[in-house]
């Protein structure tokens, strides 16, 4: 064979081998909500220890600012041009299934033996149409941080645990007692949180925990009689009474009543733990969730990670996700922002979140007494229509009213989309 047919048979040979799949990088976009900060610093280390370990698959990473996320993720769904792996807030993941923005999981063998590992929460959160349809690094949830000092000079009993909780009647002594005692606004609340999804995740366990909802559990397809319902009047008219004597400041600006001591028990999740836990030290105490009504209740969901269903490449993309929910990966996140680790494993490693750990009893109250948000592609217009009426209720709106009114949208809403029937 001459020289020339040498040279040619080479240049053939590597044009098919740039063309073998197993051989070609498949390049995988991945969009995250993040600004500067430790959880960007978390998610640009798991994409770079991705890509350091594989061959043939690399994480484009794209860090999005939080608050235009939302709509950049809409306008690339209309043009067809969503990243293939692609991080969203809970409430999200069953209009964005219902609308086949993201695909179901499992499907990929890597992906669905992970189900039986995660919080019960998180399995209930990915789950739509009884596929499941997200994974999720972390979990949250919501308790009472309290000051020691200031409960103990008040003569507040400090519950030891969820069985130890209090009752509402024990709770409104705590707020008249530590206002008695010179505490400016005993309760914070976060309302400086603004109206938005805080509103919904925020106060929907009070509502619950009274007996009332956001919308009716089985069929999801009508919100009246359940959050204008008796229960839910009772329940926002006791959050007005709060504000009106004075417990609760419904104007506060920031977040530092609690740590300058403007307020002995702040409502909230594990993600102040490190400032309340450097501003009061040995002071600070985490109470669980009280018992307003027949049980107590606690919030949960989280961001997730899905497929979406422009991707190109989903058996890359799902191995991209089987390695973000390994246990090293989901604790590198979780140590940046605080969050409950998502699984069993990557629990019993968190030095805050496993047994005897100081952040423990938000792991316990999301495997006894948390309520996912309703699994419902109407969720967006559930959580609007009742931030509405929960800040007009926390300016002095009748009660009663502004619940009607949230339910009747929430429920056109619905009528307006025939059920949000599966497709």
């Amino acid at each position: 064979m001459n020289n020339n047919k040498i040279a040619a048979l080479a240049v053939g040979l590597a044009g098919l081998l740039a063309q073998s799949p197993a051989l070609a990088e498949t390049r995988i976009a991945m969009w995250v909500h993040s600004g500067a900060g430790p959880e960007a610093d978390a998610y640009a280390a798991s994409a770079d220890a991705f890509n350091a370990g594989s061959a043939d698959i690399k994480i484009d990473l794209v860090r999005l600012p939080e608050g235009s996320y939302g709509n950049q993720i809409s306008a690339a769904a209309l043009a067809r041009k969503l990243p293939c792996v692609l991080e969203f807030d809970g409430p999200n993941v069953y209009n964005y299934a219902w609308s086949k923005k993201i695909v179901p999981l499992d499907g990929y063998p890597e992906l669905a033996r992970l189900k039986d590992s995660l919080l019960p929460s998180l399995q209930q959160q990915g789950t739509y149409a009884g596929r499941l349809y997200t994974l999720a690094q972390f979990d949250s949830g919501l308790a009472i941080w309290g000051n020691r000092k200031l409960l103990t000079q008040a003569g507040v009993r400090i519950p030891a645990g969820l069985d130890d909780a209090w009752k509402l009647d024990e709770f409104e002594t705590a707020l008249v007692r530590l206002k008695q005692a010179g505490v400016p606004y005993p309760l914070d609340m976060k309302f400086n949180y603004g109206v938005g999804e805080w509103s919904s995740y925020g106060f929907a366990p009070i509502v619950q925990s009274f007996g009332g909802d956001l919308i009716e559990r089985v069929q999801l397809r009508r919100a009246t009689g359940l959050l204008n319902g008796e229960a839910s009047v009772k329940a926002l008219t006791a959050l007005q009474g709060w504000i009106k004597a004075g417990y609760v400041n419904a104007a506060t600006k920031d977040d530092s009543d609690f740590v300058k001591g403007r307020a002995a028990l702040s409502y909230v999740g594990h993600w102040v733990y490190r400032d309340y836990r450097k501003a009061l030290g040995s002071d600070l105490v985490l109470i669980p969730m009280p018992r307003f009504g027949a049980r107590a209740v606690t919030a949960a969901g989280s961001w997730n990670l899905g497929i979406s269903s422009d991707c190109k490449s989903p058996e890359a993309a799902a191995k991209v996700l089987a390695f973000l929910m390994t246990p090293a990966e989901i604790n590198r996140i979780t140590d940046a922002n605080g969050a409950i680790p998502a699984t069993t494993e990557a629990l019993a490693a968190s030095r805050d979140y496993r047994d005897g750990g100081p952040l423990r009893l938000y792991v316990e109250q999301l495997r006894r007494i948390a309520v996912v948000r309703p699994k419902t592609p109407a969720y967006p217009a559930i959580s609007g229509a009742f931030a509405e009426a929960l800040n007009n209720i926390a300016a002095g709106a009748d009660v009663k009213h502004e619940l009607d009114r949230a339910a009747k949208k929430i429920d056109e809403n619905i009528e307006d989309n025939k059920g949000y029937v599966v497709r």
